[in-house]
């Protein structure tokens, strides 16, 4: 079935190969997609473990379509024309971008060898590594993308952070009628945005809505959330900006800056996770997991969280 919220399929399209990869935690990804799935933005298929989104291209937007097995991910790309990428072939431009931005979407740069034998003889997350030692950290096909989501998501639940998303992107997002999904706004264009105008349409309050449009201004003006950026530069650049701090900061440097030492000390669901009474006590434990605490962070993430959606 289609999960509540998500957008009906639409005709299948011609789809190519990009990659398969095995072994991965397949089932505990598509969990963690499914519980932040935004409704026109991406599509969610429970019945067959699918995943659908449009992905930037240079001849344009093409729609994505990941299969998510037990433990085997394959993603494929559609080549049907558009009226977004008119085109009916891929140049290998476009598939090298791609490809690239599901390497990093997918976390297949990280050694996770490494990461087991440092967090595997942890006597709180040993367990968890053994149970699940393919589990890596979904990254962010675009980091504006992924800043802006980051901030509708904070102090809410994820329900609403999922609504309040789903609203932006329909309000300001490029529909395209081929796949029924849209693009995610740009930068550009959220930081026209009155943020009067932002706050009714979303739902979220005068503050929130001066942050997004804040955020989008600095993006626009030059400020680039990626992994080939200087993530000190990002830091500093996000944290001077009204609305923004530490966990903010902290989650978008793990996924997309795609830093694995980032730790969200602040997160409730963490602190909770490890019956801890403070945020300090959080960090003050997460130093023995260093430099690889942001996997900690998922390993404690899926455990607490994302078990209900396997």
């Amino acid at each position: 079935m289609t999960r509540p919220g998500s957008l009906p399929a639409v005709a299948p399209a011609p789809l190519i190969p990009l990659i398969d990869v095995h072994p991965y935690a397949a089932r505990e990804a598509f969990a963690a997609l499914v519980a932040h799935a935004v409704p026109g933005l991406e599509r969610v298929q429970a019945s067959t473990r699918t995943y659908e989104r449009l992905v930037p291209a240079p001849g344009g937007p093409r729609l994505l379509r990941a299969v998510f097995g037990d433990e085997t991910v394959s993603v494929s790309l559609a080549v049907r024309p558009t009226t977004r990428a008119p085109r009916d072939d891929l140049q290998p431009d476009e598939l090298d971008h791609v490809l690239r931005r599901v390497r990093q979407w997918l976390d297949l740069g990280t050694d996770l060898e490494a990461v087991a034998a440092h967090l595997g003889t942890d006597p709180e997350l040993g367990a968890l590594v053994s149970a699940n030692p393919t589990l890596r950290i979904l990254g962010a096909f675009d980091g504006f993308e992924a800043t802006v989501m980051t901030v509708l998501g904070q102090h809410v639940s994820l329900q609403a952070a999922q609504t309040f998303a789903a609203r932006l992107v329909t309000r300001w997002g490029c529909a395209d009628p081929d796949t029924g999904l849209h693009e995610f706004p740009t930068a550009a264009i959220l930081s026209e945005v009155d943020p009067a105008e932002l706050q009714s349409v979303v739902g979220v309050t005068g503050t929130r809505a001066r942050t997004v449009v804040a955020l989008s201004q600095e993006c626009a003006e030059g400020l680039v959330v990626a992994p080939e950026s200087d993530p000190a530069e990002v830091r500093r650049r996000l944290l001077a900006l009204p609305g923004i701090g530490p966990w903010t900061v902290d989650y978008v440097a793990m996924r997309a800056l795609r830093d694995p030492d980032a730790f969200p000390h602040g997160d409730l669901v963490l602190r909770k996770a490890l019956d801890l009474p403070t945020q300090r006590a959080v960090l003050t434990r997460s130093l023995a997991w260093s430099p690889w605490r942001a996997y900690a962070a998922i390993h404690l993430w899926h455990h607490a969280a994302y078990v209900k959606h396997l």
